[in-house]
């Protein structure tokens, strides 16, 4: 285990609920990727991710030094149900696994009618610091 890691604890699990309105939908996403416009009105995948990758973020806030952050590095999950405007769905996520600044969640969401997706997900521990000056230098390669 690194040492940034030694405040998480394998087992650890979180929890978070959030309600689904328009602009958690499908359509919503058509603002910068058209082809989605004329898509049914359901709790988008894309966001369905995006609630996961919280949840797991949220697990671990308290457990890091503040200089250290993560960031999302793999996420395997199936959608399987889809979850009409105003229901609420929950994420439920687990650290399952620590290897050096990798971390592993077994992540599962659901609405009131049941299961909707479940799968893993994967983020890195990085110095946050750090991480931005790679990033820049990776901007100012580009501007060269």
């Amino acid at each position: 285990m690194s040492q940034e890691a030694e405040g998480l604890i394998v087992g650890a699990r979180h929890q978070l609920r959030l309600r689904v309105d328009e602009r958690l939908t499908v359509p919503a996403l058509s603002g910068t990727f058209t082809g989605f416009t004329s898509m049914p009105p359901v709790f988008a995948t894309a966001f369905m991710v995006g609630f996961i990758e919280w949840a797991c973020i949220e697990l671990l806030r308290s457990a890091l030094p503040v200089e250290f952050k993560t960031v999302g590095t793999h996420i395997d999950v199936s959608h399987v149900a889809a979850t009409p405007v105003g229901m609420t769905v929950t994420a439920d996520v687990e650290l399952r696994t620590i290897e050096g600044r990798k971390l592993s969640f077994l992540v599962r969401c659901s609405d009131e009618a049941g299961l909707i997706g479940e799968g893993t997900h994967e983020r890195a521990i990085v110095d946050a610091a750090k991480f931005l000056k790679r990033v820049r230098a990776k901007q100012e390669q580009r501007h060269v």
